[in-house]
């Protein structure tokens, strides 16, 4: 029978494991690694900590103060009723009022500044860290979750490191204030209060491990949570398009169970550790009681100290007290600092060299000299033995098939990865021996899914160049035609644009990507399915801007449209990351092969065939390298 209670119990105290888990718990690290992992972050602000120390130090000396006066006023005032030194009794217990309020105010406002500085420091080098990190690493990683860790977990590695440590200190000061004290008055009493210590840091010990086990849950369960509502959220288009609403409502109902089993087991264990510890300590201050009034009738001790001694035994246990939970306190913000511990060791798979070489006014010239690539976890070779060059004023188009490896070229160039084997040259030089902001600075894209922040129109467009003027602004959007529909908007240049820019339509949000494109001004430009998504008449809309954008720069074009393509002057054909034909129009034409028959199924299913749609490549658009004005 003594079984059941048992089992009982332990259901009640611990967290059940999810083998279904929207996000995986971080791996367990000791306390002493997380404080020396953390420890750097203090620097700016170390030289405060000893002041902090220093308020420590008088808080308990004043408490002992105040306890000790009214120690005085019963055995000197009200026992023989003299009220002589009460006014002078009085006025040292004010001015030890006004002395603890001063103190007070100036441990909280210091405290709180050294703080804030710390979290300042840690979640601006979280945040770009996580910057830092591969692409690899947010295509495989829930977006919700590590927001999660960046803006909720950071704040409770303070809670571990600064206000934890310097609870501690205040309570250890405490402990040995009244602790002097109380040996002072009475040490035999003293020894018979201390007794009961050790029962306060067994429980602790013992608890301290539950109720890390159900912060880990809850904070699991938190990044759960929010790596859900992005996804839905982020995709509410296509939820409600669906009628997805209850399903996607399911999935955010059984994350919010999961962290509210974890927050009813966390409540649950504080719930029996509080009772538990103030059972101790009414134990022993019950003994110390019991003794005392022995010796108070036996006349080994004054009212007025026995009194105090009581009042400080009360002292005394209350940071006792506060150390045992401090430690369950930083176990419980330890899950937190485990999240952001692991999301601090990733490491980007793309490293810039050791003396990586700068790339000064670079020309464009564009080279993949046999190269190979696997995606990370991968056995399939996106890309296998790939070459082709492009110079400055050509323009190369590669066609194919859904993921014959067209968009990997992309993102080789932009060097989002590495290649496994061969080399991405420009001008001459592999992409991995220089500077890895100079390779990007190179290169202008307009990606397939057009990227539009929530700003205005005017930040989204110099955000390819951020010291861009407003001259340059308005040129750059007359040369992607977005000058005259961006004049009509409520509030111009200013008018902002909505989340992912869906106050825009299709056709608007690409002409700013290319206005975004045509101020950034590099040598490079990657257009990676830029009709896509558009209509017929959106798509002949950009053709010109296109075209304005290409003229002077080594261009690669990513299409599934071969009507766009047709006049560039070298065309690739892959084929499950292999080159298969490469040529002219015309010579592919001749050839008959894959791209031949890509252009016959084209011509036969496209609404517009025969209709005079302009090439995008066409041959009486200007070449120039800047910005048109």
């Amino acid at each position: 029978m003594a079984r059941v209670p048992r089992h009982v119990l332990r259901r009640l105290l611990s967290v059940g494991e999810d083998p279904h888990a929207v996000v995986a718990a971080a791996p367990p690290v000791p306390l002493r690694d997380i404080f020396r992992r953390f420890w750097p972050y203090t620097r700016g602000g170390r030289r405060w900590l000893l002041l902090i120390l220093c308020f420590s130090l008088l808080g308990p000396a004043l408490d002992g103060a105040e306890i000790w006066l009214f120690k005085l006023v019963v055995d000197d005032v009200l026992v023989p009723r003299d009220l002589g030194p009460l006014l002078w009794i009085a006025l040292v217990y004010l001015g030890l009022i006004v002395a603890s309020g001063v103190l007070g105010f100036a441990d909280e406002v210091t405290s709180t500044w050294v703080s804030e500085r710390f979290l300042l420091s840690l979640r601006a080098d979280v945040f770009r860290h996580v910057q830092s990190l591969s692409l690899a690493f947010f295509e495989r990683r829930r977006l919700g979750d590590v927001l999660s860790r960046v803006t909720g977990d950071v704040d409770a590695v303070e809670t571990f490191l600064l206000s934890g440590v310097a609870n501690a200190l205040y309570y250890v000061v405490e402990v040995g204030v009244f602790l002097g004290l109380l040996v002072y008055l009475r040490w035999d009493l003293t020894l018979l209060a201390l007794v009961i210590v050790p029962l306060f840091w067994a429980a602790a010990r013992h608890f301290s491990r539950l109720i890390k086990a159900a912060s880990r849950e809850r904070r699991r369960r938190s990044g759960s949570l929010s790596a859900i509502a992005e996804e839905s959220l982020g995709n509410v288009a296509l939820v409600q398009a669906y009628n997805r609403q209850g399903w996607e409502e399911g999935r955010f109902q059984r994350e919010s169970l999961g962290k509210f089993r974890a927050a009813m087991t966390s409540a649950r264990i504080h719930g029996v550790y509080g009772p538990l510890v103030e059972i101790i300590e009414v134990s022993g201050a019950l003994a110390v009681m019991a003794l005392g009034t022995w010796q108070l009738a036996a006349g080994r001790l004054t009212l007025g100290g026995l009194l105090v001694f009581l009042a400080l035994i009360s002292k005394l246990y209350a940071p006792i007290r506060g150390l045992s939970h401090l430690s369950t306190t930083f176990y419980a913000a330890s899950a937190s600092a485990e999240r952001i511990i692991e999301l601090l060791d990733q490491r980007p798979q793309v490293v810039e060299a050791a003396g990586a070489r700068r790339l000064a006014n670079a020309r464009g010239d564009v080279e993949f000299d046999g190269v190979s690539f696997r995606y990370p976890g991968t056995s399939q070779w996106a890309l296998a033995d790939v070459s082709f060059r492009v110079a400055p004023g050509e323009t190369l188009a590669l066609v194919g098939a859904s993921g014959a490896g067209k968009s990997t070229v992309a993102k080789l160039q932009l060097r989002f990865y590495d290649p496994d084997r061969g080399a991405v040259r420009l001008d001459g030089a592999d992409l991995r021996d220089l500077r890895l902001a100079d390779v990007r600075e190179s290169v202008a894209v307009v990606l397939q899914e057009t990227l539009v922040f929530h700003g205005t129109v005017r930040e989204n467009i110099a955000y390819g160049r951020p010291d861009a003027s407003e001259a340059d602004i308005v040129a750059a959007a007359r040369a992607a035609d977005a000058d005259d529909f961006i004049r009509l908007l409520p509030d111009g240049y200013d008018t902002v644009v909505g989340h992912q820019g869906r106050m825009l339509s299709g056709g608007q949000r690409q002409r700013v990507a290319i206005a975004r494109a045509m101020i950034r001004d590099a040598p490079v430009l990657l257009l990676d399915e830029p009709t896509t998504g558009l209509d017929a008449r959106s798509g002949r809309r950009i053709m010109e801007p296109l075209r304005r954008l290409m003229a002077g720069r080594a261009t690669i074009v990513i299409s599934h449209n071969l009507l766009t393509v047709r006049d560039a002057t070298r065309i690739v054909v892959l084929d499950h990351g292999r080159v298969i034909e490469c040529g002219t129009h015309e010579d592919l034409l001749a050839h008959d092969g894959t791209y031949a028959r890509l252009q016959r199924l084209n011509a036969a299913t496209a609404p517009n065939a025969g209709t005079g749609r302009t090439p995008l490549n066409s041959a009486a658009a200007p070449r120039t390298g800047t910005v048109p004005t």
